[in-house]
């Protein structure tokens, strides 16, 4: 009876120490002589913190593939063949069970993170959706599915206040290494947050029939969408917005407040920048396309909203267009010219009485 139970305890052991080692081989696509070369490196360190080494000996571990057991050999060094002998010690064999078990579990470990990243590196640019697990300094922790993101404070937005166990949609930015190694890196702040969200809530971008040309965002605060139409009878500011604005609706309270202008894309720079510079009106565009340089003219009251609060409307503007836009020399030079003008009138009625 007691011959059974040993001999069933074999079997275990090797099944479980095959098991592990096979499972790790396949889906980490290595031989398993390298897992098992790991696991002897880390015997004889073992073995060295418990009992030491001679410097005039060398040392190897045995392990068998099936069963995981091992023993412990030294010699004279150059003399392998004639003094080579077996150094086990009583109960090492439990240590060095302990020991394989560890580099197992950790090749496992690698292995699965290994797989994951891999399936998220096949989801970098896309969304999704996250909860902020812990603070880690000044990066944010997220879990995000099967895996835990890393949120750095360069992909924070800065009026956005987070809070833990609080749900969002963040973007996949990629798969960096931020000092532990491989990780998962996603993001509030990146300006393909909002396309995907417009991707998400509007069925023509989605679809294809409506396009997102180019995006200008400081982020938390305001951005500007440039859109155009693929096909015929589509409308790509409309289909942004939705009706009664439910859409850009949407995608804002996703933001948590951030604004939103959706702006009709043009290959025709004036239209284009004239449209950038929204809600201005009236306004009148010169380019120069070697400089890459726009000069705006706006009327008085118009000028504020062409410049925006702190100038954020003509720096959003500039970002989305791709040029430099000049309002206020324009407008002051526009103002001095009508003074001007006006002094001449005056004059000339004076002579005619």
């Amino acid at each position: 009876m007691t011959h059974l139970f040993y001999q069933m305890a074999i079997l275990k052991a090797r099944t479980e120490f095959a098991s592990a080692l096979n499972q790790i081989c396949a889906e980490r696509g290595i031989e398993p002589e390298t897992v098992i070369n790991t696991i002897q490196e880390a015997v004889l360190a073992a073995y060295k913190r418990d009992f030491g080494l001679e410097e005039d000996l060398e040392y190897e571990a045995e392990i068998d593939s099936e069963t995981g057991a091992t023993r412990l050999f030294s010699w004279q060094e150059g003399k392998k063949k004639k003094t080579r002998k077996d150094i086990t010690p009583p109960g090492f064999g439990r240590i060095a069970a302990q020991v394989a078990k560890q580099v197992l579990l950790q090749k496992i470990r690698e292995a699965e993170k290994s797989a994951i990243l891999e399936e998220y590196a096949k989801r970098v640019g896309t969304l999704v959706n996250g909860m902020i697990l812990r603070f880690d300094g000044r990066n944010i922790i997220v879990d995000i599915g099967k895996a835990e993101a890393v949120m750095p404070p360069a992909e924070q937005v800065r009026l956005e206040r987070y809070k833990l166990s609080q749900r969002l949609t963040f973007y996949i930015e990629g798969i960096k290494d931020l000092g532990k190694g491989q990780q998962i890196v996603v993001s509030r702040a990146h300006r393909g947050l909002i396309e995907g969200l417009f991707r998400r809530e509007v069925p023509e971008v989605a679809s294809g029939a409506v396009q997102i040309k180019e995006i200008a965002r400081e982020p938390g605060s305001r951005s500007k969408v440039a859109v155009m139409s693929t096909q015929v009878g589509v409308d790509p500011v409309g289909s942004c917005v939705g009706q009664k604005g439910v859409r850009v609706q949407a995608v804002i309270d996703e933001l948590e407040g951030e604004k939103i202008d959706i702006i009709q894309y043009s290959d025709d720079l004036v239209k284009f920048i004239t449209a950038a510079l929204s809600p201005a009106e009236g306004i009148s565009v010169k380019i120069d396309e070697k400089k890459k340089m726009a000069v705006v003219s706006a009327p008085d009251d118009q000028l504020s909203l062409a410049i925006g609060k702190e100038g954020q409307n003509v720096r959003l503007a500039a970002r989305l267009t791709g040029y430099k836009i000049d309002i206020k020399e324009m407008v002051k030079k526009a103002k001095t010219k009508a003074k001007t003008t006006k002094k001449k009138k005056t004059k000339t009625k004076k002579r005619e009485k």
